[in-house]
């Protein structure tokens, strides 16, 4: 018996079962970005190495990155990202595009990461933004995009919901509790590795960082005051816009969200999965302002997020939200009652496509049950018999595989036919 050879490690194979799936998010993720006027964009996927040094992180280019050195010497990776494109292409003709720009993508990344549940080598991501405004009211509409995105696919705020902070507000109470800006990165850590330590373990850390037991008392109060926004005007605003985008219900403010200190420079925000004993994060993202000064732009402000396809896929599947498996495109089949009757079985599928259906033609003279059966298994719900009679007298038979009723019609008059059994 022959080894069959395995996938790359990492890689996903898309039946059609997972490809209807992965189809489905990419729909969703259009009709929300569309709905609010943004544009599908894409860059490459191959890009130099260098692209990513300036702006991602040592981690990234040199741990989570598949790099190799192509036929003429250069070092190129399959993209792990998609900000860094964004900001070259947007450079590139930064005098010519008008402003705001509202982008979205939905497209494959590779990082060379430990596989899980939940993480791949290999995954897709939505990606959407704007660019060109600073304000709340922007980030309030990339959180309302997200938010539509949610409620499309049937998940309700107490099954998936938007947490958002501020790094601005954040930077001025760690300014009142004397953290210095040079131990603010490891603070940020802190907070981020909360919810995945226990409390005495989180403690330790924290005066490992550098905290001292007032500071570490000032935080624990800080991250626990859930109206802290209400003192900050950016939030305020954001959910006042919120309120009038019509998805208030799906946001809440969270002091423990803090996301990368490096990048984002003023809201932030994370989408996470309340279903289960551990929030799962679905998708993140927030404000950044310094986008283009790493490939030789000038300033430009912008606010945006990302969303993988394989943590809301586990999320939906999981919830039995994920609409039912079509086997077959085609609803129609025509069948070939023997080898006489091939090429017309063939002109008369062609016709009802140039009507508009989708007809699977059967691919070989074979006996009606066998044809039958084959209707049925894939889930079809006409089937179409043209045999001598029925060409004798220039009409075909229609079954409704629903049913179980057939009928008689003319030819010419058969793909209207079929259309009302398809309600």
């Amino acid at each position: 018996m022959k080894t069959i050879i395995p996938a790359v490690k990492g890689t996903r194979e898309f039946y059609p079962e997972q490809m209807a799936v992965r189809n489905y998010l990419a729909e969703k993720a259009r009709q929300a970005a569309e709905a609010f006027g943004y544009q599908e964009w894409d860059g490459p996927f191959l890009e130099k190495i260098d692209l990513y040094a300036a702006k991602s992180g040592e981690e990234l280019v040199k741990e989570q990155s598949f790099v190799f050195q192509d036929r003429g010497g250069e070092l190129v990776t399959l993209r792990p990202e998609l900000t860094p494109s964004l900001a070259r292409m947007i450079a590139a003709r930064q005098n010519e595009l008008v402003y705001p720009l509202r982008w979205w993508s939905f497209g494959p990344f590779w990082r060379y990461e430990r596989p899980q549940k939940g993480r791949s080598r290999e995954f897709f991501q939505w990606n959407v933004d704007m660019l060109g405004v600073d304000s709340p009211e922007a980030d309030a509409e990339l959180i309302a995009v997200a938010a539509t995105f949610l409620k499309s696919v049937g998940l309700q705020p107490q099954e998936a919901r938007l947490f958002v902070n501020n790094r601005r507000l954040m930077d001025a109470r760690f300014d009142a509790l004397d953290i210095p800006p040079e131990n603010r990165l490891a603070v940020s850590n802190l907070v981020d590795r909360r919810s995945k330590m226990k409390p005495e373990a989180w403690e330790a850390y924290a005066a490992e960082v550098g905290l001292s037991p007032a500071q570490l008392d000032g935080l624990k109060s800080l991250l626990a005051d859930k109206d802290l926004w209400k003192t900050w005007e950016e939030l305020t605003r954001l959910f006042d816009a919120l309120e009038a985008l019509g998805v208030r219900d799906y946001v809440e403010f969270d002091p423990n969200i803090v996301r990368g200190l490096l990048y984002y420079t003023g809201t932030v925000f994370e989408a996470f999965d309340l279903t289960g004993g551990v929030r799962r994060a679905i998708l993140g993202g927030g404000r950044y302002d310094n986008l283009l000064a790493d490939v030789g732009g000038e300033p430009l402000a912008g606010v945006g997020f990302a969303m993988g396809d394989v943590v809301i896929g586990i999320v939906l599947e999981e919830r039995g939200l994920l609409p039912p498996f079509p086997l077959t495109p085609a609803p129609v089949l025509v069948t070939v009652f023997d080898a006489s009757r091939w090429l017309d079985s063939l002109r008369l599928a062609t016709e009802l496509r140039q009507a508009g259906l989708n007809v699977t033609c059967y691919p070989e003279p074979a006996k009606l049950p066998r044809q039958f059966k084959f209707a049925d298994r894939m889930g079809m719900r006409v089937v179409v018999v043209c045999g001598p009679d029925e060409a004798a007298a220039g009409q075909v038979t229609l079954k409704n595989l629903a049913d179980g009723t057939q009928v008689q019609v003319r030819r010419a008059e058969a793909a209207e036919s079929i259309r009302k059994m398809l309600g």
